[in-house]
Protein backbone atom coordinates (compact mmCIF):
# COMPACT_ATOMS: atom_id res chain seq x y z
CA UNK A 1 0.00 0.00 0.00
CA UNK A 2 1.49 3.29 -0.75
CA UNK A 3 0.13 6.85 0.94
CA UNK A 4 0.86 9.99 -1.39
CA UNK A 5 -0.75 13.53 -0.87
CA UNK A 6 -3.56 15.56 -2.45
CA UNK A 7 -1.27 17.07 -4.33
CA UNK A 8 0.73 14.01 -5.30
CA UNK A 9 -2.35 12.29 -6.59
CA UNK A 10 -3.31 15.82 -8.59
CA UNK A 11 -0.17 15.88 -10.58
CA UNK A 12 0.17 11.82 -11.20
CA UNK A 13 -3.77 10.42 -10.99
CA UNK A 14 -3.39 8.58 -14.20
CA UNK A 15 -0.33 6.41 -13.52
CA UNK A 16 -1.81 6.03 -10.17
CA UNK A 17 -5.25 4.72 -11.37
CA UNK A 18 -2.93 2.44 -13.87
CA UNK A 19 -0.69 1.00 -11.00
CA UNK A 20 -3.83 0.10 -9.12
CA UNK A 21 -5.03 -1.52 -12.22
CA UNK A 22 -2.08 -3.10 -13.08
CA UNK A 23 -0.43 -4.19 -9.27
CA UNK A 24 -3.69 -4.77 -7.37
CA UNK A 25 -1.57 -2.58 -4.81
CA UNK A 26 -4.11 0.10 -2.60
CA UNK A 27 -3.12 3.83 -2.45
CA UNK A 28 -3.64 6.14 0.12
CA UNK A 29 -4.46 9.61 -0.98
CA UNK A 30 -4.23 12.09 2.43
CA UNK A 31 -5.71 15.43 2.98
CA UNK A 32 -5.74 17.40 6.05
CA UNK A 33 -9.33 16.81 5.90
CA UNK A 34 -8.98 12.98 5.85
CA UNK A 35 -7.88 10.08 3.60
CA UNK A 36 -9.13 7.83 0.74
CA UNK A 37 -8.03 4.47 -0.84
CA UNK A 38 -7.86 4.04 -4.46
CA UNK A 39 -8.40 0.25 -5.27
CA UNK A 40 -8.81 -1.78 -8.61
CA UNK A 41 -12.34 -2.27 -9.64
CA UNK A 42 -12.25 -5.81 -9.48
CA UNK A 43 -10.34 -5.79 -6.02
CA UNK A 44 -13.11 -3.34 -4.83
CA UNK A 45 -16.45 -5.59 -6.16
CA UNK A 46 -14.26 -8.76 -4.28
CA UNK A 47 -14.33 -6.72 -0.64
CA UNK A 48 -18.01 -5.70 -1.07
CA UNK A 49 -18.55 -9.66 -1.68
CA UNK A 50 -16.49 -10.61 0.99
CA UNK A 51 -18.33 -8.23 3.11
CA UNK A 52 -21.58 -9.35 2.12
CA UNK A 53 -20.86 -12.79 2.84
CA UNK A 54 -19.84 -12.11 6.17
CA UNK A 55 -22.31 -9.88 7.36
CA UNK A 56 -25.26 -12.96 6.30
CA UNK A 57 -24.92 -14.88 9.87
CA UNK A 58 -25.91 -18.46 8.30
CA UNK A 59 -23.30 -17.57 5.64
CA UNK A 60 -20.68 -16.83 8.35
CA UNK A 61 -21.66 -19.69 10.70
CA UNK A 62 -21.04 -22.07 7.42
CA UNK A 63 -17.81 -20.37 7.16
CA UNK A 64 -16.58 -20.74 10.57
CA UNK A 65 -18.12 -24.26 11.25
CA UNK A 66 -15.74 -25.62 7.62
CA UNK A 67 -12.91 -24.15 8.92
CA UNK A 68 -13.32 -25.80 12.24
CA UNK A 69 -13.48 -28.67 10.87
CA UNK A 70 -10.56 -28.38 8.29
CA UNK A 71 -8.34 -27.89 11.83
CA UNK A 72 -9.71 -30.80 13.11
CA UNK A 73 -8.37 -32.41 9.96
CA UNK A 74 -12.45 -33.44 8.87
CA UNK A 75 -13.62 -33.07 5.31
CA UNK A 76 -16.87 -31.80 5.00
CA UNK A 77 -19.19 -33.27 2.10
CA UNK A 78 -21.18 -30.66 0.65
CA UNK A 79 -21.31 -29.33 -3.26
CA UNK A 80 -18.11 -28.57 -5.34
CA UNK A 81 -17.35 -24.44 -5.54
CA UNK A 82 -18.49 -24.48 -9.10
CA UNK A 83 -21.45 -25.62 -7.95
CA UNK A 84 -21.64 -23.17 -5.12
CA UNK A 85 -20.66 -20.03 -6.91
CA UNK A 86 -21.76 -20.70 -10.29
CA UNK A 87 -23.94 -17.41 -9.88
CA UNK A 88 -21.12 -15.25 -8.62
Amino acid sequence: MHTITVDQAASDLKAIILRAIRDHDETVIASSEGAVVLVDETEWSNIKETLRLLSDKESLAALLESHAARDRGEKLDGVDSKKAFNDV
